[in-house]
């Protein structure tokens, strides 16, 4: 009788290309640690370290394609490099919190330290969702102007590397604070669907995700990252009571009808602002009011944990 033949068994190894920033907050110092985490997994890891602004976007762009999964560490702009850079093409992106925000990270779910958060995404699933556009940028989480921009305009860097993430929400506080006891509301002119919205507004807010900070605030109803749309959020206290209520509600996940919010879904929006003031997404100053704001529907693949 001839050998039995037996099956071919061939191993694959997963191949992860990690685009670190090692100026970001924690990028330089994390990496070691995140090269021994992917070890662990089984998987092989090359590390790219980026050396200048949009240098993430060059790395992927020409290297994504030698390799299954593309990690990036540093913050939520070293993420949206990436994430542009790899728009509609199929190789998966895991988002490692390495920065100050790291609003998209958590938007996600994905575990604040890199040596959890690696395992998970590598063993996590695959999700398309829809990214947004404003003045060429691609944004994954919100843009806006008003009390959010000038949070990122305002916070220090030096406050940034001691407080984190404390930071930007101490800053916040102060802003809305400011603008509702000294009145600086802005005049917000919005064009959505051959509609014409003005309203004074403290924020305007252009969301793809929901709820940022691990669900503690909730932008609105019914948002999804996967439905392509994004959803206006205007946000218009005219006392410190109304601000008081608005962040009550988007802390309790309260969204019935209120005199100083409305929402509006849509693919395209033009906002105008008097004065005009600086626009922001996920994290980054873009330039000033007016500004277009459009959806690219399921536009980049993520890693996401599960559930």
């Amino acid at each position: 009788m001839g050998r039995l033949a037996l099956p071919l068994l061939v191993v694959l190894t997963t191949r992860v290309l990690l685009i670190a920033n090692p100026a970001s907050r924690r990028g330089a110092r994390l990496i070691g640690r995140v090269v021994e985490a992917v070890n662990k997994t089984g998987a092989v890891i090359e590390v790219a370290r980026t050396e200048r602004s949009g240098h993430a976007a060059e790395i992927a762009a020409a290297r994504a394609e030698q390799f299954d999964v593309v990690l990036t560490l540093g913050g939520d702009g070293t993420a949206m490099e990436v994430a542009g850079a790899l728009a509609w093409r199929d190789t998966p992106i895991g988002v490692l919190p390495g920065g100050t925000g790291n609003l998209l990270a958590r938007a996600l779910g994905v575990p604040m330290r890199v040596e959890k958060a690696v395992p998970a995404l590598l063993g996590g699933t695959r999700r398309r969702i829809d990214l947004g556009v404003v003045k060429g940028h691609r944004f994954a989480v919100a843009a806006g102007v008003g009390i959010d921009a000038a949070m990122v305009e305002e916070t220090p860097a030096w406050l940034k590397r001691r407080l984190g993430v404390l930071a930007y929400t101490l800053i916040a506080t102060r802003a809305a604070l400011r603008a509702v006891l000294r009145r600086q509301f802005f005049l917000a002119r919005i064009e959505v669907g051959g509609e014409v919205i003005e309203r004074r507004a403290a924020a305007v807010l252009f969301a793809n995700f929901g709820a940022i900070l691990e669900d503690r605030i909730a932008f609105g109803p019914e948002i999804a990252v996967d439905d392509g749309v994004l959803d206006c959020c205007i946000f218009s206290p005219t006392s410190l009571r109304d601000a008081m209520r608005i962040m009550w509600r988007v802390t309790r996940r309260d969204f019935r009808p209120d005199a100083s919010i409305l929402y509006r879904k849509g693919t395209r929006f033009r906002i105008e602002t008097d004065p005009v003031l600086p626009v922001q997404a996920d994290g980054e100053l873009l330039g000033p009011t007016p500004a277009e704001v459009g959806v690219e529907p399921l536009a980049v693949q993520l890693l996401i944990p599960r559930r």
